[in-house]
């Protein structure tokens, strides 16, 4: 499960707090620049659980939309969702699980992921950051416009696995305030992972380096089975992280020292693998 909003609002503004009395510390810059991230953080993940309350259309145009990203998908032949959910849900095991992970791995993947790269990767840091507030951000800018999952779209075909096996994280019936459960445009899920996906091979090294592939190829087969997302919900919000990214890149160049490398994600223990085999 989510933390709820008011936890983390409650856990940024005590960040907040920590930080500004450890900013005229000048014996503990290390701490301040912890708690500082960590507050960011904090923010960033109150304002994506709020946006995502927000709405400025109705629930059945929500549907409507819904229907007709169906519709194009078949127009584009793209994979089928259904059939893809339809040939595993005779393996319960495998739905029961793909809803944990659907309910915890996101946001958790997200945390650990942020920091790891914080305390091995500190160079790569702010770049990747930056890449990852500005995609979401995008993102809960499209979702304004909501849009239905397909598995509140049943006259498809679509079953609501985490509903018919006791583990949604969503309201049993959709209302005025459901609008959390009708962003599926784009899958910030998706975003996410893809990020952790393609900044974690470049930065990590060794078979460690699988990991962040690893989890984006599973969290797309996970949303897709338990139709949570379409197709289409991933695509847009990878292609909204390529984008923000090109704006991180051009960022990070102006905040690196003359002379430094531009743009380029390396990790300390690539650099130090290099320097050894020079020397």
């Amino acid at each position: 499960m989510w933390l709820h909003w008011h936890w983390s609002l409650g856990i940024a503004i005590v960040l907040g707090g920590l930080g500004l009395t450890l900013r005229g510390a000048t014996r503990r810059p290390a701490a301040h620049a912890l708690v500082t991230e960590l507050w960011f953080m904090f923010s960033l993940y109150t304002l994506w659980r709020v946006a995502g309350r927000l709405s400025v259309m109705g629930v059945d145009d929500a549907l409507e939309r819904g229907r007709d990203i169906w519709r194009l998908q078949r127009a584009l032949r793209l994979p089928s969702e259904r059939a893809m959910q339809a040939g595993l849900l005779s393996a319960d095991w495998l739905m029961q699980a793909a809803n944990v992970y659907y309910a915890t791995a996101h946001a958790t993947g997200m945390g650990i992921f942020l920091v790891w790269l914080y305390f091995r990767h500190r160079d790569a840091y702010p770049r990747i950051r930056t890449t990852l507030v500005l995609s979401t951000f995008a993102c809960l800018v499209v979702s304004l416009i909501p849009v239905a999952p397909p598995r509140l779209l049943p006259e498809f075909g679509f079953v609501d696995v985490a509903r018919t096996y006791g583990q949604s994280v969503y309201a049993a019936t959709l209302g005025p305030n459901s609008f959390n459960q009708l962003s599926a445009m784009p899958s910030v899920h998706v975003g996410w992972a893809a990020l952790i996906g393609w900044f974690g091979w470049r930065v990590a090294h060794g078979r460690w380096r699988w990991l962040g592939p690893a989890h984006a190829a599973l969290t797309v087969l996970v949303v897709t089975i338990t139709a949570n997302h379409w197709l289409l919900d991933g695509l847009v919000a990878v292609l909204l992280l390529v984008g923000a990214d090109r704006i991180s890149l051009a960022v990070d160049r102006r905040r690196r020292p003359a002379g430094a490398a531009e743009g380029q994600i390396v990790g300390r223990s690539e650099v130090n693998a290099t320097a050894s085999t020079t020397t």
